[in-house]
């Protein structure tokens, strides 16, 4: 039996193994009872249902019910604003239950997952996001990242990369708040540092980003950038319900470079070599046969990118789920399959597919289970199987040779059929496609989670001890088919010159490119408990974890780590927490740190001065100081702190044979005090509902110290030695973010309308600069980021030379041997006569954004449904310098913008003149070539129509929803260039950014 059957038919019977088996001799007899709240008042409209019996009453306005049931049934009581409560029928005897409610303005529904527990929204004091994943996008993505762009106040998001597979996102809370390490937070999934990004959207229940210092500190020297908190979906002792969605729609790339024909291109490759004094390579002869398109052959005509890209590329995504049990059972369930096609086209050998593609299968169980009354036990286990696809050429080299060769450089197949190309351009796209074979990358990943939870009332009522264990492994397996081709060019007689050799088609040796295991330990105890109107809640953890990499030493943290929390009266709340945890990088005696935070919270709605407002509903003060640590400082080496030799790194001469010996040299010199950054961090905030909780604002400051970050050291260079960095940098990091959501039923119209802003911005308050360095190049002072080769440093522009008399009567510069009209004009800054590297400015250009933006917009009439999401961001630089100066000196460096290049005809042309050789004063670091790098993006719009209730229960099914979405559908920019200012370069020299339309549906039965 193959595995694949055997999941299948273990995700059938998963639902009968976790149910209860009733009595066969057992007849429904009617139960009646009553609901009382605490308070013994009467609680009318609650629901009463028989797990899995498809059985449903309501309380009526006394609390009073009558049910059919059988003895060993589960009924279920719920009720917005209510705990829901499980009762086993024992007897038919009458029952009375008191039911307590949940805290104030607080429901069912706000649930916020923090480090190891849960709290109601009312209990946050600190700035914490959430994000339900049922209102994300429901697109077919290879990455879940690319889904949170726009959603969350704090949470920055952009893409890096659009090739299948391998769909890149950074990810940034708030904004950068250092120079030295990486800034991308501390991602977990069920409180364990796992890649999210490949995980499918079912498998998500909610996205927390913790962002102060009071839900941070838990983590200590790992979570200074911020923590992005993923809870996975879990099962409810409800009615077994499945699901099946489905996706199929198309991807269609939103820019693409639109190259020279040849005639344009020769045409600008005279015009380049006159500018630098040569003679035109190409005669008129060849440039009419270029024009005139008569011979193919000798003078040929191609378009690459229209040629190799085709239009859009299928890509589909379907998933079933099951989820229920039993009040002793809970399960969770999930089966899904994801394929995104490539754009590459021609890639039709019978042999091999050499188009970029991405395969992936998930599956998911999360189980429950209550094994005694005082022990529960979740098992999670999640697997994933990921296979990328991608021409024997690779992807990189691939797209080097569509966007990198002109379009006169040859045929692509000769008249004999053979393959085009010649001395010059060896690489021929075809010959890439069709003859070069295919890489096949496959990734296998295993999660293991067992959470185990004991209560120990019996020695003190509230208290239980807890066990949280992981095992995780993942191993790439690397395959594929390998080829080699041989191209011919043509001479002007019709003889061919061959370039290359021949193989035959083979077998690329497979290997396992590595394993990595990784296991992490959480143990200690929780204590819940009530007296009166004062609520405690503590938890302590001892962790532990180690990563086992072949390709390095292990990767060992240890640490303790407690939570504190009081609440008096569900009105006034205080948190402390503090962790002391270490990694094995650092000096012994330095590896571990405190980290401590408070916090605390007051509803100040529920006072008596503000409780009459009817416009308020809800008004709660909070705030957060404490520290945390970042111990991705971009050391890379394992003990920097120790004297390391690397052996046989030369070899000296010993005795009288002059024998060279092999022999060791001192590796870099170490820094035994070097450690992590550290980072003090202030939140103040407010959250309020109003008009009957209809508007709903959440604001927040936000101030960030940044110490103990690397800077380069300042020793002398006749110590002849490497030497690592010293934590002597400073940053500091202030803002302002908030969020804005108004929800209203008019009539049979439901009406939801929000957007949240984050404004964010750093500086560098210390960092180790060259002695004699001059003011206007030093970096503190600036914020953190870079736009070109040097950083931040750039010339000053000041437009374009037009004449040579201008040229004469400014100061010399030094960048090219020769100035000519046409050329990059600098600001002479230190006033020395000559523009040089001392006349290099720091300025505050970033390619981080310090504003971004998103907004929603969502819409129910009857069974029609509408909903749009924007993202913007402003602040932001991008410089378009390699794109509009991109090419070779094979190429002339000519491309098409260089239509658009200075001419004395055309004196106020964007570009400098055209050039091949002697272009170093043009292609000098400069803001002459910063654009704009904001934008706004219509990211999302979904329209969907649920079948009515009637029809579908006639068919046994719960609902079905059918719907179309569309996904990177507009994007507007400042760039005055056909470029998409997330990606600019994407569709010029890399994989296309790709707009996505979809057609779906939901089936739940």
């Amino acid at each position: 039996m193959k595995f694949s059957d055997i999941l299948f038919r273990l995700f059938l019977l998963l639902p009968l193994l976790a149910g209860q088996v009733k009595a066969q001799n057992s007849s429904p007899a009617e139960l009646a009872g009553t609901v009382e709240d605490i308070n013994k008042n009467p609680v009318s409209g609650m629901s009463i249902s028989v797990q899995e019996g498809g059985i449903e009453t309501m309380t009526d306005e006394q609390g009073k019910f009558k049910i059919l049931a059988v003895k060993g049934d589960v009924l279920i009581f719920s009720k917005p604003g209510y705990l829901t409560y499980y009762h086993t029928v024992v007897s038919q005897e009458a029952l009375k239950l008191q039911l307590s409610k949940t805290l104030p303005e607080a429901g069912m529904q706000d649930d916020v997952f923090i480090p190891f527990g849960i709290r109601k929204k009312r209990e946050i004091n600190g700035a914490v996001s959430t994000l339900k994943a049922s209102t994300l996008p429901q697109i077919p993505s290879s990455s879940l990242t690319n889904l949170f762009a726009g959603q969350l106040p704090g949470l920055n998001v952009w893409q890096t990369g659009t090739l299948p597979g391998r769909d890149e996102t950074t990810i940034v809370i708030r904004n950068r708040a250092t120079f030295a390490g990486t800034n991308v937070p501390l991602v977990l999934v069920d409180g364990v540092a796992r890649d999210f990004s490949d995980m499918d959207l079912s498998e998500i229940e909610s996205v927390n980003v913790l962002k102060d210092a009071a839900s941070l500190a838990w983590y200590g020297n790992r979570a200074a950038n911020g923590v992005l908190l993923i809870t996975t979906k879990r099962g409810n002792a409800d009615k077994t319900r499945f699901t099946y969605d489905m996706q199929i729609g198309t991807q269609q790339p939103t820019v693409l470079a639109k190259p020279l024909d040849s005639y344009n291109f020769a045409t600008l490759y005279n015009q380049a070599l006159k500018n630098d004094g040569f003679s035109p390579l190409y005669n008129q002869q060849t440039l009419d046969g270029y024009k005139s398109n008569t011979d193919p052959y000798q003078f040929p005509n191609n378009n690459f990118v229209k040629d190799f890209f085709k239009d859009n590329a299928l890509v589909q995504r379907h998933v079933l789920t099951a989820s229920g049990g039993s009040k002793a059972v809970r399960y969770f369930t999930n089966l899904s399959y994801f394929n995104q096609g490539g754009l590459f086209n021609h890639t039709d050998n019978p042999l091999f597919n050499s188009n970029v593609g991405y395969r992936r299968y998930n599956l998911r169980t999360n189980l429950d289970i209550q094994v005694t009354p005082l022990l529960t036990v979740q098992l999670d286990m999640a697997g994933r199987i990921e296979d990328r696809r991608e021409p024997g050429s690779t992807s990189a080299t691939f797209l080097s040779t569509v966007f990198g060769t002109p379009s006169n450089a040859f045929p692509l197949r000769n008249e004999d059929g053979s393959y085009g190309g010649n001395n010059l351009f060896r690489s021929n796209p075809l010959a890439q496609l069709n003859s070069q074979g295919n890489r096949s990358e496959v990734t296998r990943v295993l999660l293991g989670t067992l959470n185990a939870n004991h209560k120990l009332d019996f020695w003190l009522k509230g208290l239980s001890a807890n066990v949280f264990y992981t095992f995780d492994i993942q191993g790439r397996y690397l395959s594929g088919r390998s080829q080699d081709y041989e191209v011919y060019e043509r001479s002007t007689s019709g003889v061919l010159t061959r370039f290359g050799t021949q193989t035959p088609l083979g077998y690329v040796a497979a290997t396992f490119a590595d394993n990595i295991r990784t296991n992490e330990l959480w143990t200690g105890f929780d204590y819940d408990r009530s007296f009166g109107k004062h609520d405690i809640k503590i938890t302590t953890r001892y962790q532990q974890a180690v990563t086992f990499n072949p390709t390095r030493l292990q990767d060992k943290r240890q640490g303790f780590s407690g939570r504190a929390s009081y609440a008096f009266n569900n009105r006034y709340y205080a948190d402390l927490v503090a962790s002391y945890t270490g990694a094995d990088n650092y000096m012994p005696g330095k590896q571990f740190g405190f980290f401590p935070a408070i916090a605390a919270g007051w509803v100040i709605s529920e006072e008596n001065f503000l409780k009459n407002l009817s416009a308020l509903s809800y008004l709660k003060l909070r705030a957060a100081y404490g520290k945390a640590g970042n111990s991705l400082t971009g050391e890379t080496n394992k003990f920097p702190y120790a004297y390391l030799y690397n052996p046989a790194s030369g070899s000296y001469a010993f005795g009288t044979s002059f024998a060279a010996q092999a022999g060791a040299s001192e590796a870099t010199l170490p820094n035994p005090d070097i450690t992590w950054e550290t980072a003090y961090k202030t939140d103040l905030g407010i959250d309020a509902k109003f008009f009957k909780n209809s508007l709903s604002l959440y604001a927040n400051y936000f101030n960030e110290s940044r110490k103990n970050i690397l800077t380069n050291p300042t020793y002398p260079s006749i110590l002849g030695l490497a030497t690592y960095r010293i934590n002597g940098g400073e940053t500091r990091l202030r803002g302002f973010e908030g969020s804005i959501d108004f929800t209203e039923k008019f009539g049979e119209v439901t009406l939801s309308i929000g957007g949240n802003f984050t404004y964010a911005k750093n500086k560098i308050l210390r960092i180790t600069e060259s002695a004699g360095l001059a003011d206007y190049q030093k970096q503190a002072g600036h914020n953190i980021g870079a736009v070109t080769d040097y950083g931040k440093l750039m010339l000053a522009s000041d437009g374009i030379f037009k004449t040579q008399q201008e040229i004469d009567a400014s100061p010399v510069q030094r960048f090219a041997a020769r100035l000519q009209p046409g050329d990059i004009k600098y600001k002479d800054i230190n006033g020395d006569g000559v523009i040089d590297n001392y006349d290099r400015v720091t300025t505050d250009y970033n390619d981080t954004p310090n504003t971004y933006y998103g907004f929603h917009l969502g819409a129910k009439y009857k069974a029609f449904d509408f909903s749009l999401i924007g993202q913007g961001v402003s602040g932001r630089t991008i410089n378009i310098r390699t794109l509009v100066m991109a090419g070779t000196n094979n190429t002339g460096y000519i491309n098409q913008f260089s239509t658009q290049a200075w001419t004395t005809a055309n004196p106020n042309a964007p570009y400098p003149r055209l050039g091949i050789s002697d272009r170093g004063n043009n292609i000098a670091d400069s803001d002459f070539w910063l654009r704009s790098g904001d934008y706004l993006r219509l990211k999302s719009i979904e329209l969907g129509y649920t079948l009515s209730a009637g029809f579908m229960q006639k068919l046994n099914i719960r609902s079905l929803r059918v719907y179309a979405n569309a996904f990177n559908l507009l994007n507007f920019n400042k760039t005055g260039l056909n470029v998409d200012p997330e990606m600019p370069f994407s569709g010029y020299n890399s994989y296309p950014y790709v707009r996505t339309l979809t057609a779906g549906l939901n089936l739940k039965f």
